[in-house]
């Protein structure tokens, strides 16, 4: 039986991300509730991150999430085609919805390696979040438990 190696292979370990401190952008709902997320920089992030990278994450997930939820007639003839096949069809093809989470996926990685991971700071992916916040811990501030 194979068993799986870590791919770190340094004697450090590092702490879990759930030891970090966050900042959570929530989601706008003032305009329905169409995925879109608030666009105010956080004081948590001051002196941490420009303003410019931070429009920048926000602003393109907020365009990739309403061309995602943008009714097309592409799209139309994808629902008509997933009814038609008992919605067999998305065995074979992707949605356009999951293409766009793929494409904003493959953005909040880019920029974490480029931008923000740099800074000390990792942008978790809203749909590991439910669509509901996006995450940023800060990567050098640890929380600690006072028990």
């Amino acid at each position: 039986m194979a068993t799986l190696q870590p791919q770190n292979h340094t004697s450090e370990v590092s702490p879990p991300l759930n030891s970090y401190q966050k900042v959570f952008i929530q989601r706008d709902y003032s305009d329905g509730t169409n995925v879109k997320f608030q666009t105010k920089f956080p004081q948590d992030l001051e002196g941490k991150i420009d303003r410019p990278s931070f429009d920048l994450l926000v602003n393109t997930l907020n365009s990739v999430y309403a061309e995602a939820e943008k009714m097309s007639s592409r799209t139309y003839c994808e629902g008509c085609l997933s009814c038609l096949t008992a919605y067999i069809a998305y065995v074979c093809i992707d949605s356009h919805y999951e293409k766009c989470l793929r494409r904003v996926s493959k953005f909040i990685q880019e920029q974490n390696e480029t931008v923000w991971i740099p800074h000390g700071l990792l942008v978790t992916d809203p749909a590991d979040r439910g669509l509901r916040v996006i995450e940023i811990a800060i990567l050098g501030e640890q929380v600690t438990n006072h028990s």
